[in-house]
């Protein structure tokens, strides 16, 4: 398993250890609600989206120019964080 898997699995575990203590408790969570969640996988998928098109543009252009992008590439760069 790689190492996002790991931490993504780790992260939702938490969540719903901490969720079912909070029920346990009687407290209200501290998440917020429903839509607000739904937003933010939105927001994710955008910045995903994003970086995906991206990359399939610069390759496009360096395809057409018929040169490979540079490793250096600022764009590159960018997307890989």
């Amino acid at each position: 398993m790689s190492r996002a898997v790991v931490r993504y699995a780790l992260s939702l575990g938490a969540g719903i250890l901490a969720g079912f203590l909070c029920w346990l408790m009687g407290v209200p969570t501290p998440a917020p609600p429903w839509i607000a969640l739904v937003g933010l996988l939105g927001i994710v998928i955008g910045e995903s989206g994003g970086r995906l098109l991206l990359a399939r543009l610069s390759h496009r252009r360096a395809a057409s120019s018929g040169a490979s992008a540079p490793e250096g590439d600022e764009s590159a760069r960018h997307i890989n964080g």
